[in-house]
């Protein structure tokens, strides 16, 4: 009777110490968990102090910047590079055609990409593999810039919105992502009960398929998206009317040529005075062109981070 009642208290406490080590974890997990804490603590200083920087940069003076006594936190507050930017004409219709080259070019890119994804998905598609991999070659070498400027030429397209929009007008990297989501995710008995029930393939791909796969698309857009947001060597090439520049390519002579238009600074003083001046607003004007073009796409990804985490997860599987 002893024993039975030993053997019962013992399974008990072995229960016991099972609940508690999936509770609590042992100390090996919790030295684990605390040194992850950490190293996330130090990627989010390393990847969040920049930003702060840059931010309480474009609302202090110049000197305290460069100086070095602005480290953190606003000193010298003032709203006098933002007053300045905004004032620069040249600002407000760039911004205007970054946000067409934005929205048209995401738009032509889905319309292309998708599409082909798709085709490439379907395993009733005849020479699938050999497409894929003339794509994927893509990935590794291309025909180089001055052949590309001079086919661009001949087509007629130099100093056009129409290069800027369909210059790339799809990736190999987004084709092989969105065929492993289609190949994943859309069942092939769903295909064939369409084509059953007399369904084209276009009736498909647009009344079946593209609503079951919005995650891609928001994805799609995404990519497609910040990388029009955030192109610059295209029109620097390809553009020579200023009047065609999108927002980064006029913030790049700002942050690298390091001058400033002289609408943007009004020189009434002497030589040495004005050279002062303008130095001093050109080193203002840095931060808050970098705030001016980043901001919109920071406050997108706070509201579509998930979509991006969808994308990875998207991108990881390549079948």
């Amino acid at each position: 009777m002893k024993q039975a009642y030993g053997d019962i208290l013992e399974r008990e406490n072995k229960k016991m110490r099972v609940i508690r080590k999936l509770k609590y974890g042992n100390k090996a997990d919790l030295a684990f968990d605390s040194l992850n804490y950490i190293l996330m603590f130090g990627v989010l200083v390393i990847v969040l102090y920049p930003l702060i920087y840059v931010v309480s940069a474009s609302f202090s003076d110049p000197y305290k910047v460069s100086s070095g006594e602005m480290w953190l936190l606003p000193k010298g507050f003032t709203l006098e590079g933002y007053k300045r930017l905004f004032n620069y004409s040249e600002i407000w219709l760039s911004y205007l055609n970054t946000i067409y080259y934005t929205v048209v070019g995401t738009a032509f890119n889905l319309a292309v990409t998708l599409p082909c994804a798709y085709s490439l998905s379907r395993k009733d598609f005849q020479g699938k593999g050999l497409i894929m991999l003339i794509i994927v070659i893509t990935m590794f070498f291309s025909g180089g810039l001055i052949p590309s400027y001079i086919n661009i030429k001949n087509l007629k397209l130099l100093n056009t919105r129409l290069i800027i929009i369909i210059g790339g007008a799809t990736s190999a990297y987004n084709i092989i992502v969105s065929r492993t989501f289609f190949s994943t995710t859309i069942p092939i008995e769903l295909q064939e009960a369409s084509k059953i029930d007399g369904c084209s393939n276009w009736k498909l791909f647009l009344k079946i398929v593209l609503p079951l796969s919005k995650p891609l698309i928001a994805v799609m857009a995404l990519f497609f998206g910040v990388g029009h947001w955030n192109s610059y060597f295209g029109p620097m090439i390809y553009l020579r009317d200023r009047k065609l520049f999108p927002l980064q390519l006029i913030l790049r002579e700002i942050l690298i040529q390091s001058k400033v238009s002289a609408e943007m600074v009004a020189v009434d003083s002497d030589m040495a005075l004005a050279v002062e001046e303008l130095a001093r607003i050109s080193e203002m004007i840095k931060y808050t062109s970098i705030i001016v073009a980043t901001v919109p796409m920071l406050v997108l990804y706070v509201f579509l981070q998930k979509y991006f985490v969808k994308g990875v997860m998207i991108g990881a599987i390549k079948g």
